[in-house]
C-alpha cells in the first residue's frame, strides 16, 4: 500500500518537473537547471522568470486545487454516505461565483474579486448551516436539502448579476472565469494561499478514521468514542475552506471533486484513512496534467474548467457502474 502511494508521489513530482518545461518557450533539462542555478547564485535571466515566477505559481495552484477538490469531494462523500457528493454539495461553490461575479460587476481588481469570491463562499455555507438548524431537525438530508436550497439561490443571484452586467465587458470576464482557468493566477495568491489549502487537506486527511466510524450511524460512532457534531464540523469546517479557496483561485473547476474520489475508492478501497490521501494525490495529478494539456495543445488556451468536464464526465461514465457497486457492497 505504502509502494502505492510512494508511487504516485513520485509520478506527481515529475509531472510537475516536466510541467516546468512546457509552454511556448521549451528549454532543455540541462539549459533550465543552468539558469536555475544562476538565478539563485543572484542572475536571474529571462528563462528564469518565466519559470519561477509564471509557470511554478501556476504548478503549484494546479496541484493545489486538484488535491483540495479531491479531498473535499471524499471527505463529504463520505460524511453523507452519497457517492453524488461533492465540494458544491452545501452551496459554497456557488456562493464562491456569484461573490467572483459581483467582485468583476462592480469593477474590482483581482484581489477583491478573491476576496469577495471567499467571503460569499464561507457565507453560503454558513447560510445552509443556519437554514439546516431553523429547520430544528438535525439529520444529514436536512442539510443537504438546506445545501440544495442555498446552492439554488446564490446561483439565482448568480444569473443575475450576469444579466445586469455590460455584455461586452464585463459579460465576457464573469463568463470566463466562471469557466475555470490558472490563466491569470499570481504568484502571490499562489503562495499566500497554498500552505493553508496544504495545512486544511492535512488536517481533513487526519480525519480519515474518524470518517470511517462516522460511517456506521452516529450512534455506533458516539458508543465508540467520536464525537459525532464536532467531527461533523471540522469535516464541513476544512471541506468548505478547501472549496472556496479553490474556487478564489481558478474559478470553477468541475467533476474533480466528484470524480477523483470515485476512482481512489476503487483502487484503495473504502477506508478513508486511505481514500482521502489517495485522492489528494490523484487529484493534483490529475488537474496538472489537464493545465498541461490546457495551456500547450491548442493555439489558444482552452479554460481548465471546460476541459475538466469534457475529460470527467467520459470518465465518470465509465467508472459509474463499478462505484455504484462499491458503495453498494
Amino acid at each position: 500500500m505504502k509502494g502505492r502511494f510512494g508511487l504516485l508521489g513520485s509520478a506527481l513530482l515529475l509531472c510537475a518537473a516536466i510541467s516546468l518545461l512546457l509552454g511556448r518557450y521549451q528549454p532543455s533539462p540541462f539549459e533550465a537547471a543552468m539558469r536555475l542555478w544562476q538565478g539563485l547564485a543572484g542572475h536571474p535571466s529571462e528563462l528564469w522568470t518565466v519559470i519561477v515566477e509564471l509557470r511554478a505559481p501556476r504548478i503549484v495552484a494546479a496541484m493545489c486545487i486538484g488535491a483540495a477538490l479531491s479531498t473535499s469531494g471524499a471527505a463529504y462523500q463520505a460524511l453523507f454516505r452519497n457517492p453524488l457528493a461533492s465540494p458544491e454539495v452545501l452551496g459554497g461553490l456557488a456562493g464562491a461565483a456569484f461573490g467572483a461575479a459581483l467582485g468583476i460587476l462592480l469593477g474590482h481588481t483581482l484581489w477583491q474579486v478573491q476576496l469577495s469570491s471567499f467571503v460569499f463562499g464561507l457565507m453560503a455555507v454558513g447560510m445552509t448551516l443556519l437554514l439546516a438548524r431553523l429547520v430544528g431537525i438535525h439529520g444529514i438530508v436536512v442539510l443537504l436539502l438546506a445545501g440544495l436550497i442555498t446552492g439554488a439561490f446564490f446561483t439565482a443571484l448568480l444569473s443575475t448579476a450576469k444579466y445586469v452586467a455590460d455584455p461586452y465587458d464585463k459579460l465576457p470576464a464573469i463568463t470566463y472565469w466562471l469557466m475555470g482557468t490558472l490563466s491569470s493566477v499570481s504568484a502571490h495568491s499562489v503562495w499566500l494561499t497554498a500552505p493553508l489549502m496544504a495545512l486544511a487537506t492535512a488536517a481533513l486527511i487526519g480525519l480519515g478514521h474518524a470518517l470511517n466510524v462516522l460511517s456506521m450511524g452516529d450512534e455506533e460512532a458516539t458508543t465508540l468514542g467520536v464525537p459525532v457534531r464536532a467531527t461533523r464540523a471540522w469535516v464541513i469546517a476544512l471541506a468548505t475552506l478547501l472549496g472556496t479557496l479553490s474556487v478564489t483561485l481558478a474559478g470553477m473547476i468541475a467533476w474533480v471533486g466528484l470524480l477523483i474520489p470515485q476512482i481512489a475508492r476503487l483502487i484503495w478501497g473504502a477506508d478513508n484513512r486511505r481514500v482521502l490521501p489517495a485522492s489528494a494525490l490523484l487529484g493534483a495529478l490529475y488537474l496538472l496534467l489537464l493545465d498541461d494539456v490546457a495551456r500547450t495543445a491548442f493555439t489558444v488556451e482552452l479554460p481548465l474548467g471546460v476541459l475538466t468536464a469534457l475529460v470527467g464526465l467520459p470518465l465518470l461514465a465509465v467508472v459509474l457502474r463499478r462505484a455504484a457497486v462499491s458503495w453498494a457492497d
